[in-house]
């Protein structure tokens, strides 16, 4: 069975920060979106989320026929998914949820339709396992704020088409994103993994009294984050062993991996870590409102995009280098 690709009609299911920015990244590439989230109030604030989103996306620049008066809500499931070109489910990571949710999808989705969850890490073999046409049933996990970053990790189930999984790369590339093709079922995926150990030894160093919340987003921010979002990790240290390239680098530093320099297992979360870093992060927030700091980290993203885009063509370079 062929599967859509060439879409016209969007439909996300849960209205959070994810689904609200699938739903701003759909309405800037001119579809139409159906959306629906049984929580109170879950309209008017979808609405006022791509709202917040849309000067950034006037600024990265919308399709000709993008128009936010494109998004329509609805009170069922069912309503959501019948005419849909593609679906992309953004719930709550609770895996009987996903499974009820994805039974009641599919059975209501065109057979063609596409399937994807936003889950960033439960396996699609175990919540697609009641779908109707599972063939058809791929996760899409995007990166916050999903209508900027370009990042969707694709990953197939068990029941999976590989068909399928090419299809939502196809999908996800017309709406402006850099698909990474997930390979094995791996909890965590790829990023959510890399992000996670990074997580887990910041807070080791706020439990232990090293550093505070800011001085530690102070140390990424002003070393090697700047070095990640053009190069990563790899071509980073590639560098680092100068002209003898990786091998030498790792045979410099590599010693240094059997040295207890981090803890990995995360601390245990006591009242008092979570007081630390709830008065620290309050501390870097000051008077702004949230909406104010998604504003600017949006233009700063913005910038960023732009510069590296820009730099890449003046070396010969395209964008998936």
């Amino acid at each position: 069975m062929p599967f859509i690709t060439h879409i016209n009609t969007f439909a996300a299911l849960g209205s959070g920060v994810i689904g609200s920015g699938w739903v701003a990244r759909a309405l800037a590439h001119g579809l139409d979106v159906v959306a629906w989230d049984p929580a109170p109030g879950a309209e008017a604030a979808l609405r006022q989320r791509v709202a917040n989103a849309w000067g950034a996306l006037q600024r990265q620049g919308l399709a000709p026929d993008a128009s936010q008066a494109r998004l329509r809500f609805v009170a069922t499931i069912e309503d959501c998914v019948k005419d849909a070109d593609f679906i992309q489910e953004s719930a709550p990571e609770r895996l009987q949820l996903k499974l009820d949710l994805h039974s009641k999808i599919s059975a209501a989705a065109k057979p063609e339709a596409l399937i994807a969850s936003s889950t960033s890490g439960l396996l699609p073999s175990e919540f697609y396992e009641g779908a109707t046409h599972p063939q058809r049933c791929v996760v899409g996990h995007p990166f916050n704020p999903v209508y900027l970053l370009p990042l969707v990790e694709v990953v197939g189930g068990r029941h999976t088409a590989p068909e399928a999984v090419q299809a939502a790369i196809q999908v996800y590339t017309r709406l402006g994103m850099r698909p990474l093709h997930v390979r094995k079922e791996v909890p965590g995926f790829i990023a959510d993994r890399l992000l996670e150990a990074l997580w887990r030894e910041a807070l080791h160093l706020v439990n232990d009294g090293v550093a505070s919340t800011g001085e530690i987003d102070d140390a990424i921010r002003f070393g090697a984050g700047l070095r990640w979002s053009f190069m990563g990790t790899f071509l980073t240290y590639t560098l680092a062993g100068g002209d003898a390239g990786m091998r030498h680098f790792m045979a410099q530093f590599g010693p240094a991996l059997q040295l207890p320099w981090t803890h990995l297992p995360a601390p245990p979360l006591t009242d008092k870590l979570i007081d630390d870093v709830v008065q620290g992060t309050a501390e870097q927030l000051g008077q702004r409102s949230i909406a104010a700091l998604e504003r600017y980290r949006d233009d700063c993203l913005l910038a960023v995009l732009d510069a590296v885009t820009a730099t890449k063509a003046r070396h010969g370079m395209g964008f998936a280098e």
